[in-house]
């Protein structure tokens, strides 16, 4: 079975990414490569930050791995949070807050048309692809559940009546934004 880096912290990412790639690969955390440093994240996109990623990953420790970025875009807010999703309240990274936010932001908005994405960085023997998925969607007026993590409870994808909170993991593991990256990366592995 074929071994990838995951280059993340994030322990409900590593845990649906595992759950999509668990048949076919081996999924490594950096937790099991000891790897406990705050890799940054300065890029401007969503590319740029998945990249920096897995580029400290592979030139560190010479793993093939990938890393993603994720952001969730609202057409009211001129796409934010993009970019800043997972820090949108502070640095503290706190979902709860990040969540609050958002809603106080969009409290007298009536366009509430979103969309979650996620682009993946894959490098490969030193070469880089992109693989890049994407949710439309709305957001709630309120938090909706209490599955998921982020804004699991206040998104509602297109085509659903209930906040990806509400869906369970299972459910949303079939379509949220990163199962279709991930969906493409395995494509793309599968043909290796």
């Amino acid at each position: 079975m074929k071994k990838l880096v995951f280059a993340t912290n994030n322990a409900h990412k590593l845990s649906e990414v595992k759950a999509i790639l668990a048949p076919l690969y081996e999924i490594v955390s950096l937790a099991e490569l000891n790897c406990f440093d705050d890799i940054p994240e300065t890029a401007d996109t969503l590319e740029g930050n998945a990249l920096l990623k897995a580029q400290f990953v592979f030139e560190k420790y010479g793993f093939d791995c990938f890393a993603d970025d994720t952001g969730l875009e609202v057409d009211a807010l001129g796409g934010e949070p993009g970019i800043f999703s997972a820090r949108y309240a502070g640095e503290a990274h706190n979902s709860h807050d990040n969540m609050l936010k958002l809603l106080d932001r969009l409290s007298d908005s009536t366009n509430r048309k979103a969309h979650f994405r996620t682009v993946i960085a894959l490098i490969e023997a030193g070469e880089i692809r992109y693989f890049e998925g994407r949710i439309d969607g709305s957001i709630a007026k309120q938090p909706l559940g209490k599955a998921g993590f982020g804004y699991d409870p206040v998104f509602v994808p297109n085509g659903y009546s209930l906040s990806f909170a509400q869906l369970g993991a299972d459910q949303k593991n079939k379509i949220s934004h990163r199962a279709l990256a991930v969906s493409k990366l395995t494509q793309y592995l599968q043909k290796q």
